[in-house]
């Protein structure tokens, strides 16, 4: 496994780990006047390009791909498209730890699938497995996993309050 792909791989997660344990900190940063949830949007979609690169550092395409990846890649796209419908850009990007009121959602795939984004997410990782070498795919797959269980454990009394 190459250390810079690894690297790459794995790069989100300890900005993401930061933000939920250290949301005031974040808030603060951010400054008066700047949408933490939207630096937050900017600063993960960096990190998923350098994840992506990573990724197609150490892959192999071929054409066309094996039948399982219709049905991973469609099925999870769709949950990660459903997410930020019903959260919008403040409840995906951890709006409810910056202060902000996120309303309780309770439409598909709420309810149904418990950390819906996530498991489109993994789905979509495991459609490139005819590509991507196993190694890269469950090192991202571990960070994910890492990251539903601290967001399994949210305290309200650790919420960053809102500048004013």
């Amino acid at each position: 496994m190459g250390i810079a792909a690894a690297i790459g791989v794995l790069s989100p997660f300890p900005f993401y780990y930061w933000l939920w344990t250290s949301p005031q900190t974040w808030v603060a940063l951010c400054g008066d006047g700047r949408d933490p949830c939207k630096v937050m949007s900017y600063v993960a979609h960096f990190l998923k390009l350098i994840q992506f690169l990573s990724l197609v550092s150490v892959s192999t395409i071929s054409w066309p791909p094996p039948l399982y990846f219709w049905p991973l890649i469609a099925f999870g796209q769709f949950l990660n498209f459903r997410v930020y419908q019903l959260l919008g850009e403040a409840g995906t990007y951890y709006g409810v730890r910056f202060g902000k009121n996120i309303p309780w959602v309770t439409e598909f795939p709420f309810g149904y699938i418990k950390d819906p984004q996530y498991v489109g997410s993994i789905l979509s990782l495991f459609a490139c497995l005819s590509w991507v070498p196993f190694p890269y795919i469950f090192l991202w797959t571990l960070g994910y996993v890492f990251m539903i269980h601290v967001e399994s454990k949210e305290d309200p009394a650790t919420r960053a309050k809102p500048l004013s």
